[in-house]
């Protein structure tokens, strides 16, 4: 593409966009009007390979956006070789089908197109976005079918991949932060596949070798086991014939992925301090969660909105900050995945006020199991969860993400849907409920990197 097409395309899409999103604003509008209109058409099917295709049609922008997902998140590693799984996503794009790095990066440049992997515990994959005009488009998706299915996993990148990683592995043991979340992870899954560090450690990250991204990436990398989703200016049968140029040449499997062992639950109180010389405490406390198709999951997010997931309106904001001057922010999430996630709180504070900070976090959570919100408190929460629902969804790209979501996921079609009748629907007494019962004040793991004092 020239300069002047180009410029004359992007002066196009901005237009479009603009329109796209006023439509958008306008289906949110008549879902929270109670209408059985779907905000967002998603098709799925299976392709005779077994993988499964997520798709949204929006020919309002000339872009395009696909993704591809496999259950080859660190969770997969073992202890010996953790980093594996990163290390082998990583480096599928740096050298794959008869190419360098360099020439995919180049041909990539040439059109335009942009390409990211997304890695966690459970999941690792590559999307890409590209203009949707054909050239532009077959280039892209050519590219990207050649990382999907035929990386190189060439030896003088993994050894330079290495090297670096090794580097920022040195240099993130000497951070509180780093040393926190390590130490909490250990404590709370202990041997499990998710109490391991997705970049690995200094040593197992320098015993992998190139026989292994390649046995991991012929383990891990099958078929029928792929979640492809698609949003934007193509088809239901482009998108179908998409899916099946970036899957059909990878093996499949022969059944289900192995799931993954049960996360442990936290049986006792356990607190690590852990000396460091920074001028901040750095603190986390939590225990397990909740797994990602829980049926607790609306009661249990909303809910912690009001505790520490709203910012400033937050009761631990409140609380620690508001009240009495001992953080600049305190926070509380839950993070559900395939099996349990962590239900975790962090703060900051001076290293002489640890203690205090820490007993305040412990009473305010001890409060909030045993009488939950306030009405008021829940209704502002609703409030501001529904206000800010348009938010999630005011772009292809966020929209796009929530189809490999919800697909990886096995969520319902319908889950965008629903999510804004969900969070209306949850009351006080559902909030009590879920709380007092995967939330239990007296069997936290407590981690404090610098406190002045060892706390108890």
């Amino acid at each position: 593409m020239n300069l002047p097409n180009l410029f004359v395309s992007q002066r196009a899409m901005l237009d479009r966009t603009a329109r796209f999103l006023a439509t958008l604003a306008a289906s949110v509008l008549v879902l929270y009007s109670g209408t059985a209109a779907a905000l967002l058409p998603i098709q799925s099917w299976t392709l005779p390979n077994g993988t499964r295709v997520l798709f949204v049609e929006n020919r309002a922008l000339p872009m395009l956006d696909v993704s591809i997902d496999f259950p080859a998140g660190f969770s997969r590693d073992v202890p010996a070789t953790s980093g594996l799984a990163s290390m082998t996503l990583g480096t599928m794009r740096l050298g794959a089908g008869g190419m360098t790095e360099s020439v995919i990066a180049a041909r990539l440049a040439d059109v335009g197109a942009q390409m990211g992997t997304r890695f966690d515990a459970d999941r690792a994959g590559y999307s890409l976005r590209t203009l949707s005009s054909e050239a532009e488009k077959s280039q892209a998706l050519s590219l990207f079918a050649s990382v999907v299915q035929a990386p190189a996993f060439p030896d003088d990148v993994l050894a330079r991949e290495k090297s670096r990683l090794s580097a920022g592995l040195k240099e993130a043991s000497s951070k509180p932060e780093s040393l926190a979340e390590r130490a909490f992870y250990s404590a709370i899954y202990g041997g499990h596949p998710y109490g391991l560090r997705g970049s690995g450690e200094i040593e197992t990250v320098a015993r992998l070798r190139t026989e292994d991204l390649r046995s991991f990436y012929s383990e891990w990398y099958r078929a029928d086991w792929a979640i492809v989703a698609i949003m934007g200016d193509v088809t239901r049968d482009e998108a179908d014939r998409i899916a099946r140029a970036i899957t059909d040449k990878l093996p499949r499997a022969a059944g289900k992925a192995k799931p993954l062992p049960e996360a442990p639950s936290v049986t006792a109180k356990a607190v690590r301090n852990i000396e460091h010389p920074a001028s901040q405490s750095h603190i986390l406390v939590g225990q397990i969660g909740m797994r990602r198709d829980d049926p607790d999951y609306f009661p249990l997010f909303v809910g912690n909105y009001v505790l520490g997931g709203g910012g400033f309106a937050s009761r631990m904001v409140e609380e620690v900050r508001q009240k009495r001057g001992l953080a600049y922010s305190a926070y509380s999430y839950f993070s559900p995945l395939a099996e349990k996630g962590v239900f975790l709180i962090g703060l900051q504070t001076r290293k002489d006020q640890a203690e205090e900070a820490l007993n305040v976090v412990r009473a305010t959570v001890s409060r909030y199991v045993a009488d939950g919100p306030s009405e008021r408190e829940l209704s502002a929460a609703k409030q501001n969860l529904v206000g800010g629902f348009p938010l999630r969804i005011d772009s292809n790209k966020k929209i796009h993400d929530y189809l490999g979501v919800i697909g990886f996921y096995n969520l319902p079609l319908d889950y965008l849907d629903q999510f804004v009748q969900k969070i209306e629907a949850v009351t006080v007494a559902d909030v009590q409920d879920a709380f007092r019962r995967r939330v239990d004040p007296e069997r936290m793991v407590t981690v404090v990197v610098g406190g002045a004092t060892k706390v108890q």
